[in-house]
């Protein structure tokens, strides 16, 4: 079993919410950032949000700013990213990540990724 497990992807039409699901351990989500990026096919990885466990600040990509946001549940050491009016380029694997920073190349853990798809 992977340090973090995505939950929550599928099939949703334009303009509806999905909301993602990222588990780890304790020991992870007090010391890392979790991270949540994006890979939609033929594109490069591209950073969604961020956010510190420890102090609650929290980042966003530009292409999704005002539309998800991330919050955490200490209680369950998980992060969610609350997507709503999805856009059909939304659709990517959406992967979650654990590391002192918020960029692709600072993660030292990854998730297995799940998979949103937004229909037109």
């Amino acid at each position: 079993q992977g340090q973090l497990e995505e939950s929550g992807g599928g099939w949703v039409q334009a303009g509806g919410l999905l909301r993602l699901s990222c588990t780890t351990n304790d020991f992870i989500y007090d010391y890392y950032n979790i991270v949540w990026f994006r890979e939609a096919q033929g594109k490069e990885l591209e950073g969604v949000s961020c956010i510190n466990t420890s102090n609650g600040f929290t980042s966003y990509g530009d292409s999704v700013k005002g539309r998800f946001t991330t919050s955490a549940d200490s209680a369950k050491s998980t992060v969610y990213l609350q997507m709503r009016s999805l856009k059909p380029e939304d659709s990517a694997v959406y992967y979650c990540g654990a590391g002192h920073s918020c960029d692709v190349t600072g993660q030292s853990y990854w998730g297995q990724g799940t998979q949103v798809t937004v229909s037109s």
